[in-house]
């Protein structure tokens, strides 16, 4: 009985934790850049991990077709008809010629100043 007791207890706990913590984190990561399907890059990709692993990447069209038919793999829900606008936008927004990506300050960074 006693098991059970702390079972549920983790249980509730970590529904607590995601129910309250990881909007908290996806408010705090970046947007992605404006442009045709940013809100539909921006829905399917942050549903896994946040943006800022987007905005980490430098790739060429081929490199991005690759990324983008792994995650629809891995489960990401991309409509058939917007795959090629998916590769278009991140190939266009994060190519191989662009500098990399330096995170700007969080508000609680801010803060400490």
């Amino acid at each position: 009985m006693l098991q059970r007791s702390r079972f549920a207890l983790a249980a509730l706990g970590l529904i607590v934790l995601a129910t309250t913590c990881v909007p908290l984190l996806r408010a705090q990561s970046p947007e992605l850049p404006p442009g045709p399907l940013q809100a539909k890059v921006t829905t399917a990709c942050t549903e896994c991990h946040e943006a800022r692993i987007i905005l980490q990447q430098r790739l060429g069209k081929p490199a991005w077709t690759k990324e983008v038919d792994k995650m629809i793999k891995w489960g990401a829900v991309v409509d058939p008809s917007d795959r090629d606008g998916f590769i278009e936008y991140l190939s266009a927004n994060f190519p191989i010629d662009r500098p990399p990506y330096e995170a700007g300050k969080t508000s609680a960074q801010k803060k400490k100043k």
